[in-house]
């Protein structure tokens, strides 16, 4: 079982989230959080195997959040979601140690994909990006 934390600060979007990914045998959503500061004050209370991390959030955003959770585990695997598919937004992500980024336009299925592949070990880029990207 995959344990899996969503943050984003749209309600919508993680009540939605959750409950998409709450119907996956494969995952069981531990919490989820409206800002980076919740995520990681989160993270070091659940300790959860992946992070489903919002790019845009205040006032902690997913890249400090997500540096911020670097500084305390390597392990926690963190894939960025957000609107933006811009190659700054992408880089930012991955240099802040991110291990994978899909965009709010990729399907439910690719972002479980997401999920399974980078809690596998492996770095993930959506299919919108890929030309921009090797997934390496």
């Amino acid at each position: 079982m995959i344990k899996l934390i969503i943050a984003d600060d749209h309600r919508l979007v993680r009540e939605a989230w959750k409950a998409l990914l709450s119907r996956n045998e494969r995952i069981q959503v531990l919490d989820t959080c409206d800002n980076g500061m919740k995520v990681v004050e989160s993270c070091q209370a659940l300790n959860p195997d992946v992070v489903l991390m919002d790019v845009n959030m205040q006032p902690v955003s997913g890249i400090d959040a997500t540096k911020a959770i670097r500084t305390f585990s390597e392990q926690i695997k963190i894939i960025a979601i957000s609107l933006h598919s811009a190659k700054d937004y992408v880089e930012s992500m991955l240099a802040a140690g991110a291990n994978g980024y899909v965009t709010k336009s990729s399907s439910a299925d690719e972002v479980i994909d997401a999920i399974v592949s980078v809690h596998e070990g492996n770095r993930f880029i959506c299919q919108e990006l890929q030309g921009m990207f090797s997934t390496n």
